[in-house]
């Protein structure tokens, strides 16, 4: 292995001639291109390796930035944890780019792939299954019998390789642990247990790939005093860093729901059934603390809602379902409590139902310190949440201890150059920055259009203006098209619109909605169909990938602002305020800004991609801090003009006007 001392780092020679035209990487990868942009980004990774420094860095999309993380960090002999935002990233990381940086270089590197609980079937809540034999349909107890069959023979236990159970399956949270449910050392199935052999693996090999979740369970757990992961690496690299505030105040809070009262019943009512079945009150409790828990949920008349404590608050329904929840989830406790001794499932019940209580108090508290509560309410659940008003001293306390590099990397980081925003967020104040474009000719590959004539988008019938200023350019580009909402409610009812214009015109695109399939089945799609028009909301912003023709119009329809009624960003405005800072320049527009580019990368993917980026909101234009979004996007042409938009589809645009 090539190995460089903790003050060395990979030179700017070393690395030019490994990313060269004549360098390991270009005989083993077809296709593959030097970049400058590339092998300055490597430079700046290895140095900070070496330095065991923080470094911030955006690459616009076609620089290669994983190649330009992954090739200094197996250089440089550090144990290093990547952590990236999606799965799909995790797995192509560790399947496919990994094994060819490592290949090329000929390193004789060990690497795992270390996934969350929930991904590994666990012995012990398997065999309850069996034993327990109830099931929803005849199809769950066959799944369970193809489960049991894989855990027999698997060496892993990884979910995704029992590929003849659908990943959605409902028996699938029967079968794997939770942080709560896990009996830990007192399991009888401990020594076979496939997520402590994964966390093994992962301890000894020299690369670990993960995801920003599992990172963050790992950083909580340290510090409980249980955490493996971090305390044993030398490098931290987190991929789609964008992300990370988003997810660290996720973790950097509290949160009890009813479903996680629903499994608690339900684990409960199983152990005792194999260990107290003589203590009829047990399953008694667990029933009325299940029924206290739906009882919640059933407070609320809506789904998909998030609200403030003070809003919840108002309801009589709701006091009155959590006080009785409260009392349930006492008498409940005391219940399990007496029992604990019996069984390790038991008193694993006992310790869960602690911990929730105790959450469920402090949750209820008079006094939450710098903590925002509110309540999100689902289909068939709700949660109490409690989030941090403020996470950049929390996180930088996590960095702290034993010294190490930290390197946050993504196509969206800046805003307008300036890292200011995301490196305040996360406490990064000694973080250095650097910040690579796109490889990509966007001048010649793409035009950024901005319709006239369009109304505020906060007046009635804006849906329809963005319906009716899109399909001519939908129709012109053949329907090869991305329609991109910031809302539920515009998704759907642009995708309406769409739907008549295409029926009365017989315009013969395909028309495609998100929610019709999984996010993978919907671009599998997309992908196949080559002329589908997908409307979407959030969940296709970023993390999709489409090459070529099949994707040649992004059309979004407002600048991505968060909802200002959403209960935590309202509380952290409201916090600025009372600290003299301005909220909107400051938190809200930088936020919209890093959501709009990753919007628009989804448009060039590659050098021979060509297409349109339509931004229906005319305050791209008409406000002052407007330029503040299009400046931060990739240098596009710029036109107003339809005709212009339309024309570049046939190949014939020239002269696009400026609209700036």
């Amino acid at each position: 292995m090539v190995a460089f001392a903790a003050s060395d780092s990979l030179s700017m020679t070393d690395l030019s001639r490994i990313f060269g035209a004549a360098g390991p990487l270009a005989a083993a990868i077809p296709g593959f291109r030097p970049r400058a942009q590339q092998v300055e980004m490597a430079q700046r990774v290895a140095q900070a390796i070496a330095d065991n420094g923080v470094l911030v860095a955006e690459a616009g999309t076609g620089t290669g930035k994983t190649f330009a993380y992954l090739v200094p960090a197996l250089l440089s002999g550090a144990k290093v944890i990547v952590s990236t935002g999606t799965k799909t990233l995790q797995d192509q990381l560790f399947q496919r780019d990994l094994p060819t940086v490592r290949d090329a270089l000929k390193l004789p590197l060990s690497s795992a792939l270390l996934k969350g609980r929930a991904n590994y079937v666990c012995h012990y809540h398997l065999d309850r299954a069996q034993i327990d034999g109830r099931f929803a349909s005849r199809e769950d107890a066959a799944h369970v019998r193809t489960i049991a069959r894989f855990a027999r023979h698997s060496g892993s236990g990884d979910k995704s390789e029992c590929t003849t159970v659908p990943e959605d399956s409902a028996v699938w949270s029967a079968v794997t642990s939770t942080r709560d449910n896990c009996l830990g050392q007192e399991c009888p199935s401990y020594k076979s247990c496939f997520v402590l052999a994964a966390r093994r693996a992962a301890m000894d090999a020299d690369v670990v790939v993960v995801n920003h979740h599992l990172f963050f369970a790992d950083v909580m757990l340290r510090d409980e005093g249980v955490g493996e992961l971090l305390p044993a690496c030398n490098a931290v690299i987190f991929d789609e860093a964008h992300q990370l505030p988003e997810t660290a105040s996720l973790f950097f809070g509290e949160s009890v729901s009813t479903s996680q009262l629903l499994d608690l019943a339900r684990d409960t009512r199983n152990e005792a059934l194999a260990a107290a079945k003589d203590f009829a009150p047990l399953p008694e409790a667990a029933r009325a603390m299940d029924k206290a828990a739906r009882d919640l949920r059933l407070a609320f008349r809506a789904d998909n809602v998030r609200l403030p404590l003070a809003q919840a608050g108002q309801s009589a329904e709701f006091r009155k379902a959590i006080d009785a929840l409260s009392e349930r989830l006492d008498a409940f406790r005391q219940s399990v409590d007496s029992q604990a001794e019996r069984s390790e499932g038991l008193a694993s019940c006992a310790r869960r139902a602690q911990e929730i209580s105790a959450c469920l108090a402090r949750w209820r508290a008079p006094d939450a310190g710098d903590l925002v509560r509110w309540v999100e309410v689902f289909a068939q659940s709700c949660a109490l949440n409690a989030t941090p008003l403020d996470i950049a001293g929390i996180f930088a306390r996590q960095m702290q201890g034993h010294p190490r590099a930290w390197i946050f990397t993504s196509a969206t980081l800046a805003v307008e150059r300036d890292f200011g925003h995301y490196c305040g967020e996360l406490g990064l104040t000694t973080a250095a920055t650097g910040l690579w474009g796109s490889p990509f000719d966007y001048g010649r590959q793409a035009l950024l259009y901005a319709p006239q004539a369009m109304p505020d988008p906060n007046t009635a019938g804006y849906n329809e203006a963005v319906a009716d200023a899109a399909y001519p350019v939908i129709r012109a580009s053949g329907g090869r098209a991305f329609v991109l909402c910031t809302s539920l409610r515009a998704m759907r009812r642009i995708h309406e619109l769409l739907a008549e214009r295409y029926t009365r015109d017989g315009f013969e695109s395909p028309l495609l909605l998100q929610g019709e399939g999984s996010r993978s089945e919907l671009l599998d799609r997309f992908r196949f169909l080559g002329n589908a028009t997908l409307v979407a909301s959030q969940s296709f912003w970023e993390g999709v990938d489409v090459p070529g023709q099949a994707l040649s119009l992004v059309v979004i329809d407002k600048l991505p602002f968060a909802p200002p009624d959403d209960p935590v960003l309202a509380a952290r405005i409201e916090h600025m305020r009372r600290a003299g800072r301005n909220p909107f320049m400051q938190y809200q527009l930088p936020r919209a800004v890093i959501s709009m580019k990753q919007g628009a990368g989804r448009l060039i993917r590659s050098e021979t991609d060509r297409g349109v980026l339509m931004i229906c909101d005319p305050r791209l234009i008409s406000k002052e801090y407007g330029k503040r979004v299009w400046r931060s996007l990739p240098p596009m042409r710029r036109t107003r003009e339809r005709s212009e938009a339309l024309a570049f589809f046939e190949g014939a645009a020239s002269g696009v006007a400026d609209a700036g």
